[in-house]
């Protein structure tokens, strides 16, 4: 099984991945980062990479963990 990638547009410059794997494509991911999660939501675009050619997710907003 081949594993399905997105590309992340947006949010933190200083995300360490901005190509990353997706379990479910279609659904917006949440990435954790700096105590928190960013949150992507998939859109109708695709990017070529040097993975080929990607669906892009879109930041849309961050959540922070209690503590």
């Amino acid at each position: 099984m081949v594993d399905a990638k997105a590309v992340l547009e947006g949010g933190p410059d200083d995300l360490p991945e901005r190509i990353v794997s997706v379990s479910t494509p279609g659904i917006d991911i949440k990435v954790p980062f700096r105590g928190g999660y960013e949150h992507f939501k998939v859109t109708s675009r695709q990017e070529e990479t040097s993975q080929g050619l990607l669906p892009v997710y879109e930041w849309w907003e961050r959540t922070e963990l209690p503590g």
